[in-house]
Formats: C-alpha cells, structure tokens, sequence
C-alpha cells in the first residue's frame, strides 16, 4: 500500500453545494472579522492593532530611539500576523503617512511614500517608533482593561482591542473592502470629536442633528474645501453619505507676462494622486477638451504643496478652474459608509452610534482599571499590613527565623503564630478592615480576636524585608504609605458604587487628550448652494435653450427677443461658424428637466439652469462640457419635462419612419454616461420626441424576444378608414409635405431597448421631419407647417383625417419648386408668437395671428425673409409674448419698413 493510499482510511461523501457554501460563509467572516473592518472601538484593523501591539510590547516608543521596520515587520509576522510582510509593511506604512491619516500613529524616519503615490523605501532602510499620541490608544493596557486571545500558534497573547482614550475611528478614518460589503469612514479633527463626546457623555439624549454641531464635517490630513454639507449629514444621520471635496487654489499675475495669469494649487483633496492629476490634466489639455491653459508646473518641494497652472493671455481663471473641477480630481468625493464591528458583527453606524460605542467601551477600560487598581491596591495594603506585624514584633521574628532550620519552616511558623501588634490596630481602626482585605483571602487570616494571623504572601515579603527596614523612620514610612493606599482603596470603591464618578474620569481624560494633541480644522468648510436647495435660489423664468449642428448650447431669457411682423428680418440667435447653425431649439422654465436624445439612441438628463447662459450673439458652450458624449455622437432630439409622472409617455419617432412609446419613469434617472431611449438602425435618427397622456398597457420586457427587435406593421385600418380617437393623437410629417394622424394608444407601451413600429409609410429618399401629439379636447389648436424656402401656413388639426398609423398620410403643404421641402410643424394657438430659425443662425418672433389660415393643400405665405443661399431650418412656439405695448411699437416700426417682404397672398 503507497504512502497516500494509507491516509484514505475512510471515504465521506460531501455535498458540494453545501461545502461551498460553509467554506465560502468561513472565509467572507474571516475576511469580515479579521481584515477588512475596524472595530468601533478602538477603530483599528486587526494588522493595524497587532503593529502598534508588538511596538509597545518592545518598548518601541515614542520617546526612545527608532529601530528598523524590518525588526518590527519581523516581530509582528512572528508573534502575531502569520501573513505577508509587504502587506505588513504597507499598512505600517501608511500609519506613518501624513497625508493619509490625520493624526499619525507611528512616527518614521526614511522615505515613507509621497502624494505623487511613490512607494515607501525597504523596511531594510527605513526606521520607526510609536508616536506619542499611540500611548493613548495604548494606555492602561497592562491593567487588564482589555480582554486578550491567543496568537495563531497559542505561544503568545494580544488583545483583542486596545483600551483607547482616543475616537480613533471617528478621529483617522478607515477604509477597507470585505467580502460583500465595504467601510470608508473620513477623518475627523481631534478637538471636535472629543467636544461630541463629552457633549454625548454629559447628554446622552443628544440627536445625530445635536452632534453635527460639533463635528460639522471630516477634517482631512491634505486640508483642501469641504464643499457643502448636505451629503455630510447624510452620511452622519444614516451612516452613508457624499463629501465633496475641492483643490484650495488661487490666482497669481505672472511676473514679466501682461494680461497673463496662473491658477496655483495649494492644497488637494483627500486620496488624489497629486501625479496622476497631472497627467489627467495634460491630457485633457492635449486633446482640447480644456482650453485656456499654456504650462502645468510642479513647483511643490518640503516647505509645501505648490502646483502652477498658466493660463493663455486673456483667459478668465473661474471658467478653466470651474471646467478642471468639472474633469479632474480637482473636485472629487468621498463616500461614506460607516460600516465597524459591533460585537464581532459588521453594523452600519451614524455619527451618534459610533460615539456611543466608543464611551461604552471607555466606561468598560475605567471600570475594569478601577478594578484591577484595586486588587493591586488590596494586596499592597496586606502587605504593609503584614511588615507593621513585623516591625510591632520584630525580635520575636528574629527569633523564629533563626530558630528555623528553612525558610520554609520559618514561613511556616510565622503564620502558625497569632502576633499582637497595636499599631496595626491602630491603622485598621482608621480604616474600613473590609476595604483592604484581599479578594480569596481565607476568613484565617488577618486580624481577629486573638491577634492578627499572617498570610503566605505577608510571611514571604517578611521573610524578604531588608534588615534597613527595621529603623523607626521605615515604621513612619509604612504607616504613611499605609494610609495613602487606604484612601486610594477607598477612592477606587467610590468610583466602582457610583457611575457619575466613572463619567467624570471619563470626560477629563478626554480634556486631557484635547489639551495634548488637539490642533485647529485644516479642512475648510464652505457653503454650497445644493445645501440650501439650489432651485430655490433660481429665479423661475422661461429661456430659450439653443443647441447648434456643432455641438453648442446655451439658453438665453425669452425677454431678449422681441416680437416684429411676420416676414421681418430677424435677430440674431446665435452667432455660429460658417459650417455651423442652430439646429435644436425649444423654450423651457429654468426649474424644468431636459431629456436630451442623441444620435446613438441614449437620453442624458439636465436642468435647464445647468445650461449656461448666453446673449443672443454668443455661441454657447460645447454640449461635452454638459453631457459625457462619446466620441462621434451629437444630440439629435430635446424634451422638456416639468416631472416625472408614472401617467405620462415618452413617444418617439425616428427618420425612418418609426415611433415609440416608452413610460416616462423609465426615464428618471438616467445614469452619468446616459441610458438607452431606443434602438436605432444604421443610418437612423431621431427627429421627435414628445409627452403623451397614454393609456394603461403591458410594457413590453426589454430582453423578451424578437418583437422588440422587429419594426412591426398596423393592419388594423386601411388607408382612409377613420377611427374614433380618446387620449392623444399622433401627427407625423414628412420632407415630402405629407401627413399621418392616428391615435396615440395605437402604439403600445414599450421597454427602453424596443425598437418601435412602423408609424409612417414613405417612399424611397423621403424622411420624416417632426412628430406632434394633439389633444381632442382642444378644438382650437392649428398646425403650423413651414418650407425650407420660408413659407408656410396655419391649419386646424381637424382638416387633418385620421388614419391608421404606417400609412402614407394625406398632404399636408405643397412642396413644389417654389415652397421646397417641408421642414417643420408645430401645434400652436391664434395667441402664440413663434420663433423661426434659419440655417445662418438668424431667429425671427412672429405672431401666429398674422399668419394666414389655409387649407392642407394650399401653398402658404412668406414667413422670412431669406438671403441668398439661406434656408428655414425649423419653428418653435414660444409660450408668451411681450407686452402690447411693445408689440405695438413693433407693428408701427415694422409698417414703416419696406424689408419685411410681409404679404397675405401666395406668391
């Protein structure tokens, strides 16, 4: 039989699913409980603990000389953390840090690292030693205050927790990955933390919104902005939360440079990588997605971190700074998961049960202390007790030890013996007898009717006492001590009956701790406008939000246009490139959303007040400082939505001829990089997207099958059958002048990633040019329809037949030589004003009244003035008009001109 068949004594059959379940439920607590989380206590990790531990137990401290950290990072894989001693080194390392922890708990001497992230030297070169304010988490921890565990192999002991006077979690922060759950504590300032405590200490009462005034948010080691609160007291109140952090910079001139300044970083926020950042800097610059900025320098050296930024002649600092918070770490944030063990047992934590835990376990290090100091107290005083017996007695004594043939003997008959002495009458009748009897002293022993009988512990400190202590000063000196230890006992078993005087320690050693290592906030805290509801500081007011074929977007206040006649010149919207115009535009409150549909089928979400502000001759920003567009993608559709309501639809419709109607909710909240609106073809786009009221249905399941990935045909109605229609009515326009009007509910409710149905039918080169959502209920709406050559017409809905959707549709305008291609339509009242946009960027107000109701077939009149080579690009209704007063002053300014080219009559 080989060696490896004899160990096969027997074969148990095991379930592997159950074997990886109870091997995988071993390892994720291992990891829990002996990696990754601090515990609430002393907020150390067990590495961290074990470190700090062995330095002590070496006498490595903080006022002896430095030793080697390869002594150290040996001592500790060998008594306590059989692990690898890189990962050792490293979080021994990162104590030493500080810029990563805000009050370091070693102190050492070598190349520990940078904030460029440059690793730490060898352990071989490098030197540490506790630093001072480690005695406080080490304190006390020789008086049984903690329990302690064996080590891995059961050869030593550590503790389980160290007996902290110091809010080390609260105070340094802690962050670490377990098995299905993670911890990222931020660092506090010392002196706020403890001012909480005692506050909690003194009130226990106090609500999570009571300590936030003492500790209003982190202190971090790199200091930089707190930029606003809000996401701070949510991480306190619930235990997860936001910190927003900012680089502190400023503004310098530079010298010999006129109209040149530079942005100079004094301070980054916590964890950035000052290198990184750089290289991230310079790439955005490179690839122009920044602009403004000349030279990036790293100036920083010992006295301090200095990194220049020059900006190009005549750039604004605020509008680089703004866009570099915006794209780098510059402005980044901390999570907040205050995730500790309570108990062995992983917790989520607010900022009041964090410090409850730790002044729970700070009364359990006093009281325990009390207790030991105690016994030592005890034992001390029956000690002294038994040399007085000596001293009362001491030729006596003499006498029995010199008769003795052993010390054992000798030992023996001392405390066989029953001695008299009255001084040690006298020093117990001052005292409570009881107060200084040793715990497990037999009821023999001490004094008795008959005399005072010695213990084996009195015997043999006699039998050690040194003849010198036999002189009438030692007497003194005992009875003095004797005293002194009695009133400590005394003092000790006050503070163990009455639990305010445990408070009162308590509350002064943390003063204590205050007054020693206490320093000011580094971190500073500004107020943010988010912390205040940033939508209550916006005025509500209606904008023209404009976005051009390159890209630009900007919004603009409506009372910057004014109304003029019908085929007026205009105004300029936008100034643009030659290659460029305004493609986009819709007029919205600033309080109200924008759903922004691209070319690749995704939705981005904004505020209207986001969109930054322009004049009327300004080109706007580049809707990728707005938006995280890809490479190649463009904004091809715009919705403003008021709310997000489970009663509302979003319906599409795509060149191509394609609608789509998807719940609006589905819509709220939209991811960073953008989610899915609809699946598009090669080739496709989207041309509209408009609300709709639509009825109840079975939304389609995005993964369910292929119907969500086949345009579908409706065969319900033939071409020309009408329908009655309750809900919204769907209009479809194309390029060719035709028109399709059918009802909305005809289109069934579908998932983000459904293709559609066919909604249209049209012939080979024609495209789908705007889709409209009609109300029945409003019997006085008109569609206004326009060419590309600048005219167009009025037409109520109803002279619109309804259809079944896929059809071709009925005509709409004429699009003949003179008119050219239909370009836009739009629903609007007699009272409207609406703006008209043309391919130069030029934008013209015009009352609807003034235009001219005509049949669908009917040709139109002139709405604009075009210049040669210039077409219409599109029509938006604008949703109020200026004063009558003004408007009147339009009319008369307007009939004195002969530029207008208005006319009622087809040309």
């Amino acid at each position: 039989m080989s060696e490896q068949q004899s160990f096969a004594k027997e074969t148990i059959p095991v379930s592997l699913e159950e074997e990886m379940r109870r091997s995988y439920l071993d390892y994720a607590m291992s990891v829990i409980v002996g990696r990754a989380l601090p515990d609430v206590r002393d907020g150390l990790k067990p590495v961290h603990r074990r470190i700090l531990y062995a330095m002590h137990d070496s006498n490595n401290v903080w006022n002896r000389a430095y030793v080697k950290c390869a002594r150290v990072i040996g001592n500790v894989l060998g008594k306590y953390h059989p692990h690898g001693d890189s990962a050792a080194y490293e979080a021994l390392v990162r104590m030493a840090q500080n810029f990563s922890l805000r009050y370091t708990l070693i102190d050492g001497q070598g190349n520990f690292g940078s904030i460029d992230g440059d690793a730490a030297a060898a352990y071989r070169y490098t030197e540490c030693r506790l630093s001072r304010i480690s005695s406080e988490l080490l304190s006390d921890i020789d008086k049984e205050t903690v329990d302690f565990t064996p080590n891995y192999d059961e050869k030593e002991l550590e503790p389980s927790v160290l007996p902290t006077r110091v809010p080390n979690l609260l105070v340094n922060g802690s962050s670490g990955i377990a098995v299905g759950m993670a911890t990222n504590i931020p660092p506090h300032n010392l002196v706020e933390v403890v001012n909480a405590a005692l506050a909690l200490l003194q009130n226990a009462e106090l609500t999570v919104d009571d300590l936030i005034d003492f500790i209003p948010a982190p202190d971090f080691p790199t200091a930089g902005i707190i930029y606003g609160v809000a996401g701070v007291r949510e991480g306190y109140r619930t235990g997860r939360g936001r910190v927003l952090m900012r680089a502190r910079t400023h503004v310098e001139d530079i010298p010999r440079s006129a109209d040149r300044q530079a942005l100079v970083v004094d301070e980054l926020p916590y964890q950035v990588n000052k290198a990184r950042l750089l290289e991230r800097i310079g790439e955005l610059v490179r690839s122009k997605l920044i602009e403004g900025i000349s030279e990036i320098r790293d100036e920083s050296d010992k006295s301090g971190m200095r990194v220049v930024i020059e900006l190009k002649r005549g750039e604004v600092p605020d509008v680089v700074l703004n866009n570099l918070f915006k794209q780098t770490q510059l402005q980044d944030s901390f999570g907040i998961n205050m995730v500790a063990l309570v108990d062995g047992q992983p917790r989520l934590l607010n900022l009041k049960q964090v410090l409850e835990s730790f002044l729970k376990h700070r009364r359990e290090v006093v009281t325990r202390r009390t207790a030991f100091e105690l016994k030592k107290a005890r034992e001390r005083g029956h000690i002294l007790e038994g040399l007085a017996v000596a001293l009362s007695n001491v030729d006596d004594i003499i006498a029995l030890i010199k008769a003795a043939p052993t010390p054992a003997e000798a030992k023996v008959g001392l405390m066989e013996r029953v001695w008299r002495s009255q001084l040690v009458e006298d020093m117990l009748a001052r005292a409570d007898m009881s107060a200084s009897r040793p715990d497990g002293l037999g009821e023999g022993f001490g004094l008795g009717r008959d005399g005072y009988r010695l213990s084996d512990a009195q015997a043999q400190a006699i039998l050690e006492l040194r003849l010198q202590r036999l002189t009438g000063l030692e007497q003194d000196k005992i009875v003095t001590e004797y005293k002194e230890i009695m009133e400590r006992i005394l003092d000790l078993l006050d503070i163990l009956a009455r639990p305010e005087r445990v408070t009162e320690i308590i509350a002064t050693e943390l003063e204590e701790v205050k007054t020693t290592f206490g320093d000011k906030r580094r971190s500073e805290i500004v107020a943010h406008a988010e912390d205040i509801n940033l939508e209550d500081l916006i005025t509500p007011q209606d904008m023209v939000v404009t976005l051009t074929h390159g890209g630009y977007m900007k919004a603009t206040p409506t009372e910057e246009y004014r109304a003029q006649r019908r085929g007026g010149r205009g105004k300029q919207a936008a100034a643009t490139k030659e290659d460029d115009f305004i493609d986009n535009l819709f007029v919205a409150n600033t309080h109200d959303y924008i759903l922004s549909f691209s070319s690749r089928g995704r939705v981005y979400w904004l505020k209207v007040y986001e969109v930054p502000q322009g004049g009327r001759n300004s080109r706007g920003k580049p809707i990728n400082n707005l938006l995280p567009l890809e490479e190649g993608e463009k904004i091809n559709a715009i919705l403003p939505v008021k709310e997000f309501t489970d009663d509302q639809f979003v319906f599409m419709a795509t060149a191509d001829g394609t609608v789509k109607k998807t719940p609006l909710t589905a819509f709220s909240r939209p991811m960073r990089r953008g989610i899915i609106a609809i699946n598009l073809d090669e080739g496709n786009y989207l041309v509209g997207v408009a609300l709709t009221r639509g009825k109840g249905g079975v939304v389609v399941d995005d993964e369910s099958g292929a119907e969500d990935d086949t345009v579908v045909e409706d065969e319900s109605l033939e071409e020309g059958d009408v329908a009655s229609i309750e809900g919204d009515q769907v209009m479809l326009f194309s390029d060719a002048g035709k028109s399709v009007r059918f009802a909305e509910d005809k289109v069934r409710p579908m998932g983000r990633n459904s293709r559609g149905v066919r909604g249209m039918k049209l012939a080979d080169g024609q495209k789908l040019i705007s889709l409209l959502v009609a109300s029945p209920e409003n019997t006085t709406q008109q569609v206004l329809t326009a060419t590309e050559n600048g005219y167009g017409k009025r037409t109520p809905v109803g002279d619109y037949r309804l259809t079944s959707r896929g059809t071709q549709g009925v005509i709409a305008i004429d699009t003949g030589e003179r008119n050219g291609k239909l370009v836009a339509a739009t629903l609007v009242e007699e009272a409207d004003d609406v703006m008209l946009i043309t391919t130069g960027g030029v934008l013209i107000r015009t009352k609807v009244a003034e235009i001219r109701e005509t049949g669908r077939a009917a040709q139109g009149v002139r709405l604009i003035n075009l210049d040669e080579g210039e077409l219409l690009s599109g029509l938006e209704k604008v949703v109020e008009a200026d004063s009558d007063d003004e408007v009147e002053a339009e009319d008369a300014e307007a009939a004195g001109s002969t530029e207008t080219g208005a006319t009622d009559q087809p040309e």
